[in-house]
């Protein structure tokens, strides 16, 4: 399971959660950080990644296109990244069971 972090959180989050999601990028890392939504969902279907953003457009386009990828949804409000990364931390075993769901697509996260 590979995470794709959106442009909408910090690059940091992929050296600060390696030990539990070791093939973590960045959108930014992969050349895509003025990239647009289709640009990235193109990138992350090609790629093998689960998108993670706190943007409710790559649900939106997860209802038009079905998937993959994947979408993790951060639904956090205004927080840090550490609690980003918290949340993260927490719903490890949430996020696992998700990637390895064929019927699913999109998991909220709060």
């Amino acid at each position: 399971m590979k995470l794709l972090f959106d442009h909408n959180l910090s690059p940091r989050l992929v050296q600060r959660l390696a030990d539990l999601y070791p093939s973590t990028s960045h959108v930014a890392l992969v050349g895509l950080e003025r990239a647009t939504d289709l640009a990235v969902w193109t990138y992350a279907q090609t790629n093998d990644y689960i998108i993670v953003t706190k943007d409710s457009d790559f649900n939106d386009v997860s209802v038009l296109r079905g998937f993959p990828p994947k979408v993790i949804w951060l639904r956090l409000g205004n927080c840090t990244t550490s609690d980003i990364e918290g949340c993260l931390r927490r719903n490890h075993t949430t996020v696992m069971d998700f990637a390895n769901d064929t019927t699913a697509g999109v998991l909220e996260v709060v």
